[in-house]
């Protein structure tokens, strides 16, 4: 069975964005630098890697150390499974949504008092305004 991976990883090297395109197969890995101007989008470099493919130079095979798929540890598996099994919240569907709806109302409450508090702090400046105008009048 023959087993393939590409990638391709875009990144900006001043003054350009550049592409380097690897691809590893069971003779080794290759890879090729592809210069772009200015930041590239994704469509733009999928359809640049489409129309110019027969042109990508890449690099002589490199034979060495391969990256050998290994399962990870019982005990990673065992965390990962536990994670994959916990329930997402708390309780059940009628509970989330009073969770919800309590934290609406907290949100609700919090921009009430914040109306409150600087409805009371515009009041007091106008007192405070009225009464320093009293005082210049000399009364």
């Amino acid at each position: 069975m023959c087993v393939s991976k590409a990638s391709l990883t875009v990144y900006f090297e001043p003054p350009f964005w550049v592409g380097l395109y690897q691809r590893e197969d069971e003779d080794g890995c290759r890879v090729c630098k592809i210069t772009f101007g200015a930041e590239p989008k994704d469509q733009e470099v999928l359809d640049w890697l489409l129309s110019h493919w027969r042109e990508l130079r890449f690099s002589p095979p490199i034979v060495g150390n391969r990256e050998i798929n290994r399962l990870p540890s019982p005990k990673r598996m065992r965390r990962e499974a536990r994670k994959a099994t916990q329930t997402a919240g708390t309780g059940t569907k009628a509970q989330q949504a009073l969770q919800l709806q309590r934290e609406q109302q907290k949100a609700q409450r919090k921009a009430d008092s914040k109306e409150h508090r600087e409805a009371e702090r515009e009041r007091k400046l106008v007192l405070r305004q009225e009464k320093r105008r009293q005082k210049h009048r000399g009364h």
